[in-house]
């Protein structure tokens, strides 16, 4: 793949991913920036693995969920849901902000449910094509978007 080609597969899946991302970090916008461009630059260092250029945005997303997996492991958080729930937009999030409740009941989701819930429901990806970005079963897909839904059912009416 060409610079020039690399270039026209980010700039067609920016907002996407970006906003992926952004999901994925329940809102932390700085976050989700800093796993971006490591996820742009793992991508380009690796652009000639890639042999259908079609797949790119998939292949894209599954660099930056990965990308996403190692910088939660590597930093724990421990913030608890009554912590970020008492977050104001004036403190650390973003004054533009929009879906803090969803971004925090999101927060409470393991973070293979809530991928699955994000891919599914934001970005429109079959089961199986999620099953392919990370690596797992369609089965532990379904079931991780039955929980993630059960258990953002239950965080988000327990908050009304």
């Amino acid at each position: 793949m060409t610079r020039e080609q690399f270039i026209h597969h980010v700039e067609g899946t920016q907002s996407a991913f970006r906003r992926f991302l952004c999901a994925l970090c329940c809102g932390d916008r700085q976050l989700a920036d800093d796993i971006a461009q490591e996820s742009y630059i793992k991508a380009w260092l690796s652009a000639g693995s890639i042999s259908d250029a079609a797949k790119f945005k998939s292949w894209l997303f599954r660099i930056g969920y990965n990308t996403f997996l190692n910088n939660m492991r590597a930093e724990r958080h421990t913030v608890g849901y009554d912590e970020v729930r008492n977050v104001s937009a004036d403190d650390s999030a973003d004054s533009e902000f929009r879906y803090q409740e969803l971004y925090m009941a999101l927060a409470g989701l393991p973070p293979k449910e809530r991928t699955a819930v994000l891919l599914f429901y934001l970005e429109g990806y079959s089961v199986k094509e999620i099953a392919a970005m990370v690596d797992a079963g369609v089965d532990a897909v379904k079931q991780h978007l039955s929980r993630g839904r059960s258990h953002l059912r239950g965080i988000l009416t327990a908050e009304n």
